[in-house]
């Protein structure tokens, strides 16, 4: 059986935490391992109990979730090893905070009255790094906020990509699943898995929410 998946949350309202610690809990394949309740707390926390994903708010006292999501990944930069996935939580469904915390590294946002199933679900997703939580959404975002935007140079790393890669990039930019892309495409989700892992090493990029940053900041796709 492998490790639990180790969970840290950081919010700054004290009964969120208790249901979320309590739900996180009660998972056999989960384990809670800290809590804080502003980034500073954040960066001490992600530092002590190396926490597989961090559930992050992002509006806070001291130190907000934007902030603590960059330093924790600084951190865990000039440390070496496996980063955090960072998971932003906001009210809002349209949030400026949500897209600059994506920006900063963080692997997806999720609005905090979501279900719980979908919660539990979003962490196990974060953690595989196999999908991108509501991508669709994030691309949504950077549409929303980001229309007038400078469109900086597509990177000569983009131009290493085979034909089929570009193929598979565009459609995984556009939030397709690696199922749906198998589909459409008439290959193994394997095949599409490896695709997608190559891209993600070519273009120097963490996980597929990074790639649909990049198609959008760089305006590859429409």
């Amino acid at each position: 059986m492998s490790d639990p998946i180790k969970v840290a949350l950081v919010d700054d309202q004290a009964l969120f935490r208790t249901g979320i610690r309590m739900l996180v809990s009660s998972q056999a394949d989960l384990e809670f391992v800290g809590e804080a309740a502003n980034g500073v707390e954040a960066i001490a926390i992600a530092a002590s109990a190396r926490p597989d994903v961090i559930l992050m708010d992002i509006r806070m006292p001291v130190m907000d979730g934007i902030e603590a999501t960059e330093a924790i990944l600084r951190a865990a930069d000039a440390r070496g090893g496996t980063k955090p996935r960072i998971i932003v939580l906001t009210t809002f469904d349209l949030d400026e905070a949500a897209t600059r915390a994506i920006r900063g590294g963080a692997s997806g946002f999720l609005l905090k009255d979501a279900e719980p199933e979908f919660l539990l679900a979003a962490i196990r997703t974060v953690h595989s790094g196999t999908s991108v939580i509501a991508a669709a959404a994030t691309r949504e975002l950077f549409e929303h906020f980001d229309s007038q935007a400078v469109v900086p140079a597509t990177p000569e790393s983009f131009e290493s990509l085979t034909a089929r890669e570009r193929d598979i990039f565009m459609l995984a930019a556009r939030g397709l699943s690696n199922s749906e892309i198998a589909r459409g495409e008439f290959l193994s989700e394997a095949t599409v898995k490896t695709h997608i892992s190559r891209i993600l090493s070519k273009l120097g990029l963490r996980d597929r929410v990074q790639l649909v940053v990049f198609a959008f900041e760089h305006r590859i796709v429409d």
